[in-house]
């Protein structure tokens, strides 16, 4: 067991975290937007190891490193990038190690209580990316993005009043779906890339099928391939739905039903050595899984497939 003092440490409020960081108390409880300058902006020397938000967190960084980019011969935009973070992840302390300009918005929970976006929030699956998964923003996307944090912290410094709250949460919205609409530009602009990733997806899939010892761990996960591509699980769910119509389950299900397919017409093996074969743990489940998927069992495949 950890001790106390190996815990991350949990900042619950806005106002804990700015004094933390040495940052004047927030205009609003439950929101605040920090500028990052060269000469100003939070001490995040001060910060604990590890800790943890129990709010949001938006960043747009003005200028994102090579580091950030994918292998050779393959550009991203460098004017700038988000990142994001979803409460109760786990951050450590980079300290003040290169160019942190631009802006943090926080905002907790609570401030979209009772408003349709607190449910539809945890829809953008980029809350789960990692840090090497940024947006990469073009200048045009970059002066969208800006001023829609320009427009929250004109109504934080000058409109506090009974619309704001209403007002705040429609540019929060607003910089979702911008962020949703330009993540899905960047798949595009990255197929190169990407159809690499997936091809080292598919290779690591045959990997998994054809190795006995692996397969004793069971069906592959999407959190299995997503570690054999140093992707997050979300990131590697979006970037293949962008590029096949279908998220990494899915994928993950047709491969099976393709080798499945395989086996079963091709070899002499009874069902439950297949099944055993492709990572089941019992005959039946892997019938069950099969006919959800082709509405038909393994038998009345291999006996159809014979008779054609």
């Amino acid at each position: 067991m950890k001790k106390d003092g190996q815990r991350p440490k949990t900042f619950n409020s806005l106002s804990e975290l700015h004094r933390v960081l040495g940052l004047p108390g927030p205009l609003h409880p439950l929101i605040s937007l920090a500028e990052i300058t060269d000469d100003a902006g939070p001490d995040a020397s001060r910060l604990p190891p590890s800790f943890i938000y129990n709010f949001y967190k938006i960043s747009f960084k003005r200028h994102l490193t090579g580091q950030l980019k994918y292998g050779q011969g393959y550009y991203d935009f460098d004017d700038g990038g988000l990142f994001f973070k979803a409460p109760g992840q786990v951050s450590a302390n980079a300290g003040n190690n290169g160019d942190h300009s631009g802006l943090t918005l926080l905002f907790h929970p609570d401030l979209l209580q009772h408003h349709p976006l607190a449910k539809r929030i945890r829809q953008y699956g980029f809350f789960s990316y990692s840090v090497h998964e940024a947006l990469h923003l073009s200048e045009k996307e970059k002066e969208t993005i800006i001023s829609i944090f320009q427009h929250i912290g004109d109504e934080l410094r000058n409109r506090i009043d009974k619309f704001s709250q209403a007002v705040i949460i429609s540019h929060i919205e607003a910089l979702l779906n911008y962020s949703d609409r330009f993540y899905q530009r960047q798949f595009i602009t990255r197929h190169a890339v990407n159809t690499d990733l997936l091809q080292r997806l598919e290779h690591a899939l045959d990997s998994y099928f054809n190795n006995e010892e692996t397969l004793k761990q069971g069906l592959p996960s999407v959190q299995f391939l997503a570690d054999q591509l140093s992707l997050s699980p979300g990131y590697l769910s979006d970037m293949l739905r962008s590029l096949t119509g279908q998220n990494a389950q899915q994928h993950i299900h047709s491969r099976l039903i393709e080798k499945a397919k395989e086996k079963i017409s091709t070899t002499g093996m009874t069902i439950s050595e297949i099944a055993y074969g492709l990572g089941f743990g019992h005959q039946s489940s892997f019938s069950r899984f099969f006919k959800s998927k082709t509405n038909q069992s393994p038998l009345e495949f291999r006996n159809g497939f014979h008779l054609s």
